[in-house]
């Protein structure tokens, strides 16, 4: 669910301006990722704050579990979801 509402929100910021800089602007927020959730609710995306961290971590973690033996070194692309949202919309 999060990751279509995340696609759905990203494709809509691709195609408007307006949205991609306010989501561009959560970054200056106090709390980015609340801002960054709070912005896509008021949008209509079904976003929360605890199923972005998740989804994130989900991510992190199948890429550790893709690493013959288990991967104990650092991979590049590990950043956070959050982060790579935005570079995404830069």
């Amino acid at each position: 669910m999060i990751e279509h509402e995340i696609n759905r929100l990203i494709h809509k910021a691709k195609y408007d301006e307006n949205i991609r800089k306010a989501l561009l602007a959560t970054k200056d927020a106090d709390d980015p990722l609340k801002a960054f959730c709070d912005l896509a609710g008021e949008l209509g995306y079904d976003i929360t704050l605890g199923e972005l961290f998740a989804y994130g971590m989900t991510m992190n973690d199948s890429k550790l579990r893709a690493t013959n033996g288990g991967g104990s070194f650092e991979i590049e692309g590990w950043n956070d979801l959050y982060e790579n949202l935005i570079e995404e919309l830069s």
